[in-house]
């Protein structure tokens, strides 16, 4: 079989790698194209266990990760690491995932190569430059250089063809949706002692973008207590971040109370079948928003914007931003109302059908043989 070419997909945090996962595998799969996968590091010990999940093994890991390194930095090292792995393999395709330091910090480096690029979750878009931050530039700044453009919704494609962007685009459905396929086929059960999901209403709590960081990290948690002191059947399941500076706070304020249950950060099975059992979502989380209505959860945003309004449109989520009394008055309509609870429970998830990695690998096939040809 004659050779399509070589891509290199790039990642490094815990999200891109769910997201990315189920396109691996379809690469993988496809034996006319060399595929090869570039861990930055970025999220040290959160990516390799999503990886292992789906049976992919990295080619490179970039490890690029210290203690509270800046963004600046983050980026440096990773442009610097993924140059090297360039004149080992020099691909005629990159693909890159959303909106992370590492997916920027990656496209930029394909870009100064003169190698084409493919974003995969093109045109989110916030409309706030600085929240979520850096996300926003991020996502805006891949679009400015990418060569294929994968938007998750139609939305996202009007947005791309608004901004007139270079490239080509393509509606291709979330991945988010062909890695929940892949993992609900898989039987795995979550041990967390004390926490049932029949005896109470389960609130799995998701928190850690830097813009929640601080004050309103403080309003978020006295919501949460205030909430536990109404509601006597209530439970929050609440996995920490690595990062102490939200890591900290939360067990400060929250460790002492008997229907909290703080725990490691889930691997993506665990998350999944914490989701399920859940009753509801509060989550500052841009995944969540995609993946809970696939099993009929609430979404409680935790931001004041989001680039996924299709999920409020939808109905499955609603922003409610981080004010201590909206937070505690939105939850509660959830808890208490049985007819604006089923509303959003039963809404349509707007994200995808569980075919997007395919169309994701033939869209590239498609383009391939009209990129430069890297060297054997």
């Amino acid at each position: 079989m004659s050779s399509l070419g070589k891509v290199t997909i790039i990642l490094g945090t815990r999200p891109e790698a769910i997201k990315l996962a189920p396109v691996i595998l379809a690469f993988k799969s496809c034996k006319s194209i060399r595929t090869r996968v570039v861990l930055s590091g970025q999220h040290k010990d959160m990516v390799k266990p999503v990886i292992e999940l789906f049976g992919i093994h990295e080619d490179n890991d970039l490890e690029i990760m210290s203690p509270n390194q800046s963004l600046n930095l983050i980026t440096s090292k990773t442009i610097t690491g993924i140059t090297k792995d360039f004149n080992f393999f020099r691909p005629n395709l990159v693909l890159v995932q959303g909106d992370t330091t590492t997916a920027f910090a990656g496209a930029l480096a394909a870009f100064n190569e003169n190698i084409p690029i493919g974003h995969v979750e093109a045109g989110l878009r916030s409309n706030n430059l600085l929240n979520p931050f850096p996300e926003e530039a991020n996502r805006r700044l891949i679009s400015q250089i990418a060569s294929l453009h994968f938007a998750p919704t139609p939305r996202a494609e009007n947005n791309l063809n608004d901004e007139k962007v270079l490239g080509k685009i393509y509606m291709t459905g979330n991945s988010i949706i062909d890695a929940l396929n892949f993992i609900s086929k898989r039987k795995d059960s979550l041990n967390i002692k004390g926490l049932t999901f029949t005896t109470h209403k389960v609130i799995l709590v998701t928190v850690h973008r830097r813009e929640n960081w601080g004050e309103n990290l403080k309003n978020i948690l006295n919501a949460i207590l205030k909430i536990l002191s109404i509601k006597s059947d209530v439970a929050i399941l609440l996995p920490l971040h690595k990062n102490s500076l939200i890591r900290e706070p939360i067990k400060k304020m929250l460790s002492n109370h008997p229907r909290v249950f703080l725990t490691e950060p889930l691997n993506y099975e665990q998350l999944i079948i914490a989701i399920k059992g859940s009753y509801l979502l509060l989550t500052d989380s841009g995944g969540l928003q995609e993946e809970a209505p696939s099993f009929g959860k609430p979404v409680l945003i935790l931001r004041e914007n989001t680039e996924r309004p299709e999920a409020i449109e939808a109905g499955t989520a609603k922003l409610i931003g981080t004010k201590e009394k909206t937070i505690i008055d939105e939850t509660l309509i959830l808890l208490n109302n049985k007819i604006k609870y089923e509303s959003m429970a039963k809404a349509i998830n707007p994200f995808g059908d569980g075919k997007t990695s395919m169309r994701i690998l033939s869209a590239c096939i498609e383009n391939l043989k009209d990129f430069p040809k890297a060297p054997n």
